[in-house]
């Protein structure tokens, strides 16, 4: 697989919303739970491209074989404690060859740089979420604590995993 991870600088405002949209449109057609992601993607796509040089520099795009396959983000914001991984989004026709696990290990590599001591992530107990929980925990990640769904938007539990420091990319 020839994966290529890049920054955004090279793209324009949109591409991060189009990559959400596609990548969630089945949970977005079957949950109306879900129905105000849709703004909630435009609206991170465009702190993404206003601000370059904070969020949009914890953005990098996938590309496999040039065509755009998906994109990873994080928070580094409480480092040197730990640092967050946001959206390991990836386009459907990417979906189960191992690229979400690639982005994922492509941001701990990042960690690594930052210096962050652990690595947080969150998902939603929720079937569509599911090839997410297991390659967390195949990414050696393990469950810390489930919030319940009366503090969710979307009215289901949230499940956050955790690397220990040092985090160590997975093979």
């Amino acid at each position: 697989m020839n994966v290529n991870f890049a920054t955004i600088s090279d793209s324009q405002p949109g591409v991060i919303a189009a990559l959400l949209r596609a990548s969630y449109a089945e949970l977005l057609r079957s949950d109306s739970r879900w129905e105000n992601e849709e703004d909630k993607f435009e609206e991170y796509d465009r702190e993404v491209f206003a601000y370059p040089d904070t969020v949009g520099a914890c953005v990098f795009l996938t590309r496999i074989g040039g065509k755009l396959a998906g994109f990873g983000s994080w928070d580094p914001r409480r480092k040197p404690e730990y640092a967050i991984i946001g959206h390991n989004c990836v386009l459907p026709e990417f979906r189960g060859r191992g690229l979400g696990k690639e982005q994922i290990r492509e941001v701990l590599r990042r960690f690594q740089k930052l210096p962050a001591g652990a690595a947080r992530v969150s998902t939603c107990n929720h079937p569509f979420f599911v090839p997410a929980q297991r390659m967390y925990l195949a990414c050696g990640f393990s469950e810390r604590r489930r919030l319940p769904a009366s503090n969710s938007p979307n009215g289901v539990e949230l499940i956050e995993y955790e690397k220990a420091p040092p985090v160590c990319i997975v093979s």
